[in-house]
């Protein structure tokens, strides 16, 4: 199996939006969010990933087939220590428990070194379980783990764990 992640150029975007809807709709069972009156979530900081540094959206494709995706913000001058955040991050269903998730984050981390952030939701149980276990092995146990951290505040009010760690 090849994982391979590829920065997706900007005539790609509306596959990465489309993506992304998969993404939201999944996510929703967590933060209750709902689509607008065009039946879309709809993700607003995507055209920021083509006019603004310090962004990076990367499709993960396993075997040549798109897989999910990767996107990462630059956090350097934020209050924050962490030069990276994990924006977003998506294993489509066929690929996971496969080891393609683990791949994809461990290849990002060698693409973005530095001092790191990420935040996950508590109530998505797979995902608190997948971010623990994969930055622990990346880490060696060399990380900081955060609960209920009042600046990762989701948008039903519940609060995320945040993650830190170096690269």
């Amino acid at each position: 199996m090849n994982i391979t992640l590829k920065l997706v150029p900007e005539d790609e975007k509306e596959i990465l939006r489309n993506l992304l809807e998969k993404y939201d709709y999944e996510f929703s069972q967590y933060d209750n969010l709902h689509v607008n009156k065009l039946g879309l979530f709809g993700y607003r900081y995507l055209d920021h990933y083509w006019s603004e540094n310090g962004r990076w959206a990367y499709f993960i494709e396993v075997d040549g087939k798109l897989a999910g995706f990767v996107m990462v913000v630059n956090r350097a001058g934020e209050s924050s220590d962490a030069d990276f955040s994990m924006a977003e991050f998506f294993v489509m269903y066929p690929y996971r428990r496969l080891g393609v998730g683990r791949v994809a984050f461990f290849k990002t981390l060698k693409l973005h070194k530095g001092n790191w952030q990420l935040k996950y939701m508590p109530k998505n149980i797979a995902s608190a379980y997948f971010w623990n276990n994969v930055v622990d092995e990346y880490t060696n146990g060399n990380f900081e783990l955060i609960k209920s951290h009042p600046d990762a505040e989701y948008a039903d009010g519940s609060l995320g764990d945040i993650l830190s760690f170096k690269s």
